[in-house]
């Protein structure tokens, strides 16, 4: 008999004014505590009963093109929140440090200019959606972005890989405080970046 795997509703890693002034309090409240839980009640309800139930999230996701539309975009949702959330914290910003550092200039020239494309690639995204950094199969790091909730673990992505990064560009990230000035939030969130927990997952997507 399979177990069914208990999906959980993350609390926050940080209090709700925690990122302020970058991310302000009450987008936070609203974004965490109104879109992100919709999306994993969402999904709960879309694998109830099925076979999916006893799937891990990545495995899941690997596999989203054999399962229904519903599975896809709430299930990237809750995916794509909680790893959000994860990679930001108070006090973030700054730059990375030793392999990762190392990876991204070797990737990009500079810490610079993959912020230049990871930011163009936030700012370009038509639409609602996400930009990422991530870690292609040959080890090689790589920016994309992925409409409405898709990521890179998805079989249907246009570019594979282990997400590192992540930055939402859906308006309800940004709105309240940034209004239409995506830029000005996508500038925002270079303060705000957990950089020891994106070296953390280049670390484990190495391995």
């Amino acid at each position: 008999m399979k177990t069914i795997n208990t999906f959980e509703f993350k609390a926050l890693p940080y209090s709700y004014d925690a990122l302020e002034p970058f991310i302000d309090k009450l987008t936070l409240e609203i974004h965490y505590g109104k879109h992100h839980k919709a999306y994993y009640d969402n999904f709960m309800a879309a694998i109830k009963g099925t076979e999916i139930e006893s799937m891990d999230i990545m495995d899941i996701l690997r596999n989203i093109s054999n399962f229904p539309v519903a599975v896809r975009n709430n299930g990237g949702g809750y995916f794509n929140h909680t790893f959000y959330w994860e990679g930001m914290k108070a006090s973030g910003g700054g730059s990375p440090t030793g392999k990762l550092s190392d990876a991204i200039i070797k990737s990009f020239t500079s810490f610079d200019e993959f912020k230049k494309q990871f930011s163009e690639a936030g700012k370009t995204r038509f639409g609602s959606g996400w930009a990422w950094l991530s870690l292609d199969d040959k080890g090689k790091l790589f920016i994309s972005s992925t409409p409405n909730q898709d990521n890179p673990l998805m079989n249907l992505a246009e570019k594979k890989g282990t997400p590192l990064l992540v930055m939402d560009v859906w308006e309800h990230a940004y709105y309240l405080k940034y209004q239409n000035k995506r830029p000005d939030y996508i500038d925002a969130f270079w303060n705000v970046v957990n950089w020891e927990e994106v070296a953390k997952r280049y670390e484990t997507a190495l391995n």
